[in-house]
């Protein structure tokens, strides 16, 4: 049914809106990755809700897309549910009124370390809390995209000396340095939890589903998200990442080291955060000092 109707789709653009061979292909890939998280979203490919498109769009920031890249897929959505109407599949377009990319906000965005500490705290009694909390842990306490998160091998983690070994964008590898509390999370859920979750099963991957095998970025951001329902803080993937760089460098580290960390391939990028330290050194000026 979801090839069928993509590929009608296709054949729409191309023969009755005479679009570029290119953007036809562009479309292609975005709509396909979009039907893959609607699976995992246990959603059909016609019945999508505006919340749906909202929830991929977050997914897609968490992972450091562009701007550019998810305004891209943006309007591929955007075209197929008017196709979709059209056609009759569906009355109303849940891609209406959702803004675009240039409108978000530009800077990173960072919880406070108690906010952090609380996310943290909330990780308690459930079955997969181990778990979770080594996620959380690690995410936090080195800066990883969620796709290197749920990427993580056994034996990208040296327990003994305290680093992850990571394979980032364009497969650059970097190590990065985590806590004794991270490491002892790790273990403890490596100990207590993993080879249950296994079922018997082997897998090359640290952190397991439920079912047994990898995690993937869908579920970790819901997972994340859930915790953040729980304590009344507005976070995910992205926020953490961020947050991991804002708490660096509020605390003295110097901008290359957290560029390495990150695996910023351009210090530019990296250099938005001492816009966000600054904005925040002002304020805490404007409300303490007596000639502010």
């Amino acid at each position: 049914m979801e090839t069928a109707l993509l590929e009608g789709f296709l054949t729409y653009l191309s023969v009755e809106r005479g679009r570029a061979a290119n953007t036809v292909i562009s479309y292609e890939r975005d709509l396909r990755k979009f039907s893959v998280f609607l699976q995992n979203e246990a959603k059909g490919f016609i019945s999508f809700e505006k919340s749906e498109i909202i929830n991929f769009i977050g997914l897609l920031r968490s992972e450091d897309y562009t701007s550019a890249s998810i305004a891209r897929m943006l309007s591929a959505i955007r075209s197929f549910c008017r196709y979709l109407i059209l056609e009759k599949l569906r009355r109303e377009d849940p891609s209406e009124n959702l803004q675009t990319p240039a409108r978000w906000e530009r800077l990173p965005k960072a919880i406070s370390v108690d906010d952090v500490q609380r996310l943290l705290e909330a990780i308690e009694g459930g079955e997969l809390a181990l778990r979770d909390l080594a996620m959380l842990e690690l995410m936090y306490a080195s800066g990883l995209r969620v796709s290197e998160l749920v990427s993580l091998r056994v034996e990208d983690v040296n327990l003994e000396a305290g680093f992850v070994r990571v394979i980032g964008k364009g497969s650059r590898e970097r190590v990065v340095p985590v806590s004794e509390q991270t490491i002892g999370n790790i273990r403890k859920y490596m100990k207590q939890l993993r080879t249950s979750l296994l079922k018997g099963k082997e897998s090359p991957y640290l952190f397991i589903s439920r079912r047994g095998t990898s995690l993937t970025r869908q579920r970790f951001w819901q997972t994340i998200k859930g915790y953040g329902r729980l304590t009344g803080i507005k976070v995910s993937p992205h926020v953490i990442r961020h947050s991991f760089a804002t708490h660096l460098l509020e605390g003295g580290a110097d901008l290359r080291s957290i560029q390495k960390m990150l695996g910023h391939s351009d210090i530019s990028t990296t250099q938005v955060y001492t816009k966000v330290t600054s904005d925040r050194l002002k304020k805490v000026y404007e409300k303490y000092h007596p000639r502010a």
